[in-house]
């Protein structure tokens, strides 16, 4: 049987939440799965080990820029190239017709799919369960978990000296926008008193982009800058064995949380400007909220109220 399963969802988050809805479909119909995923999910990169998953097609579809599946004669293109693999079932989660007349179209027999026209309010969890559970009869647990080889952490370990004397810390200090990156000033207080605590290492994660890299220098720049180091030269498949090596991490709410909680290492993440399911979700994410705020989600605007001492009173909690 072979068996396709369609994420469109942008964003490494998104890609990690829907993990498991995509291995259960896997374990209940005996076979591996090919997904269906935009490039920017990362998911060559970090779900080229797991087992459930036989091939990772891209979705070359953007909001920014016209992409090969785009538009009509996009569309006719995609259909062909899912034809080409005569799958005999497709799981679509989304509520979209576009995609269901899509593998109609690529005469896939069986099309299962989240009810049409009510992607509205849509809850991005309950909607994945409640659609397996109807259409497959299983009770699927809001637990990601990323598989990584054994080998590749000994590797990192080795390769980044990591010692069972120091307390090991992921700092994801990156974010999708700058409503989600939390001051490097907020970062260097928690840096000092977890400092002054305990003997530590941190390992700041992030991309390139130009704010990123000035909230990076500025860590690096201060007093216990020399206990940190840098990864924002890595892709995400060289970080995540390296996070798998630390004992904690304190994430914006960005696509290191979603990592590292999937790895098994408990996470704080700073939630600033979006819905709070997206800090806890796992059981291994632990949210902070901004001074203030009971509740968090779009245009909170809460980076300049996420409080340090928060963050190592929580910090501590978990690591003692």
């Amino acid at each position: 049987m072979k068996v396709l399963v369609i994420q469109n969802r942008m964003g490494i988050g998104d890609m990690v939440i829907f993990l498991p809805f995509i291995e259960a479909i896997s374990k209940k119909l005996n076979t591996q799965v090919s997904i269906l995923v935009k490039e920017n999910s990362k998911a060559k990169e970090f779900l080229n080990e797991n087992k459930n998953i036989k091939e990772i097609i891209n979705l070359e579809r953007d909001n920014k820029k016209k992409g090969n599946h785009d538009g009509f004669f996009g569309t006719l293109k995609l259909v062909k190239e899912i034809k080409n693999h005569n799958f005999d079932k497709v799981f679509i989660f989304n509520s979209s017709l576009r995609f269901f007349l899509i593998c109609k179209l690529a005469k896939i027999k069986d099309v299962y799919q989240y009810p049409l026209f009510q992607k509205k309010n849509q809850h991005i969890i309950k909607a994945a369960q409640d659609f397996l559970n109807k259409k497959l009869n299983l009770n699927v647990e809001s637990k990601p978990e990323i598989t990584l080889d054994e080998k590749k952490i000994n590797d990192a370990k080795k390769k980044y000296n990591f010692s069972s004397s120091k307390t090991n810390i992921l700092l994801g200090i990156g974010g999708s926008g700058d409503t989600k990156r939390i001051p490097a000033e907020t970062f260097i207080k928690f840096i000092d008193q977890c400092s002054n605590f305990k003997e530590c290492r941190f390992f700041l994660a992030t991309g390139n982009n130009e704010q990123e890299l000035i909230i990076l220098n500025k860590i690096l720049d201060s007093t216990n800058g020399k206990n940190c180091e840098k990864l924002n030269h890595l892709q995400i498949s060289e970080t995540l064995p390296i996070i798998k090596n630390c004992n904690i991490s304190i994430c914006n709410d960005s696509s290191f949380s979603h990592l590292s909680a999937a790895l098994n290492i408990p996470t704080i993440v700073l939630m600033a400007d979006t819905p709070l399911l997206y800090g806890n979700y796992n059981p291994m994410m632990h949210p902070i909220m901004p001074d203030g705020e009971n509740n968090v989600t779009h245009n909170t605007l809460g980076k300049d109220r996420i409080n340090p001492n928060k963050i190592f009173k929580k910090f501590r909690e978990i690591i003692i």
